[in-house]
């Protein structure tokens, strides 16, 4: 075949080859960060556990009544990743007695929905339907916990905890002397947040942050959803792993909740 006729061939095998590999990848991303099955049960309000779609977030309420002091966890979801695979987390801190939202992030996150003006404007929705004395803990997962760190920063009213889970973060902000109780949640197999990244920002969290390092966890785990793009396989299961991260949270609730911050700190493995 002529020289000439030789590259059209080719530029078109690269050019279907290219489209080819962009859908498997648009499907794949599709599917890793829908939300399991499991997920989805979550959503569903029983004798314990109200649930209900908001604008722009999910409620998770105690069927009785809750204490008004009782602080209430707000909690934004990683990029991409559909909020409800989130909702066992929150569901489990309702049940608990203590009232739980998630935050959807704009576009998921994505394209500068993270910092979209709207994930105040439904922070302070949510918050707006809480009694007062007002005490909250902010919550994220990756890109959400970014945002929960920038809010932290803000030092807002009523604010009394943080959890960073799945997240190289505060990277932009620094927090070393935030009052508030801190604890950081981290996989030794995170392929997202990975160990020296997490590691390399602990100077801008406060020396009594508790750190809760998963061996062998990795940064889907963290969700009930698929295994994204970029991460690393895990090496403990994910039930261990999503068991030990909302022990965590709601470990950080119960000490805000009598006023006794956690004390036990770590390094990584």
């Amino acid at each position: 075949m002529e020289r000439g006729r030789v590259w059209p061939v080719v530029r078109r095998a690269w050019i279907t080859l290219g489209i080819t590999l962009t859908a498997a990848f648009v499907v794949w991303s599709l599917v890793a960060y829908r939300a399991a099955p499991e997920a989805h049960a979550a959503i569903r309000s029983d004798a314990e556990v109200t649930v209900q779609r908001g604008d722009g977030y999910w409620s998770f309420l105690p069927v009785m009544p809750e204490t008004p002091a009782r602080p209430t966890l707000v909690f934004f979801p990683g990029a991409l990743v559909d909020p409800v695979a989130y909702a066992p987390l929150a569901r489990t801190a309702a049940a608990g007695g203590f009232p739980s939202f998630i935050v959807e992030l704009p576009r998921r996150g994505a394209m500068g929905g993270a910092d979209d003006p709207a994930v105040d404007e439904r922070l302070d929705r949510v918050l707006a339907m809480q009694p007062a004395p007002r005490r909250w803990v902010v919550a994220g997962h990756s890109r959400g916990a970014v945002v929960a760190a920038r809010l932290a920063s803000e030092r807002r009213r009523g604010l009394a905890g943080l959890v960073l889970i799945g997240t190289t973060h505060p990277r932009d902000v620094d927090l070393s002397a935030l009052p508030q109780p801190v604890t950081k949640v981290a996989g030794t197999r995170d392929g997202l947040a990975r160990v020296d990244a997490v590691e390399a920002n602990r100077a801008k969290l406060p020396p009594s942050t508790r750190w809760v390092w998963i061996d062998g966890g990795n940064h889907s785990q963290f969700g009930w959803y698929g295994f994204q793009p970029g991460d690393r396989r895990a090496s403990v299961s994910a039930l261990k792993q999503r068991a030990q991260m909302t022990q965590a949270v709601l470990a950080m609730l119960a000490s805000v909740d009598s006023h006794v911050p956690p004390t036990t700190t770590g390094s990584a493995p």
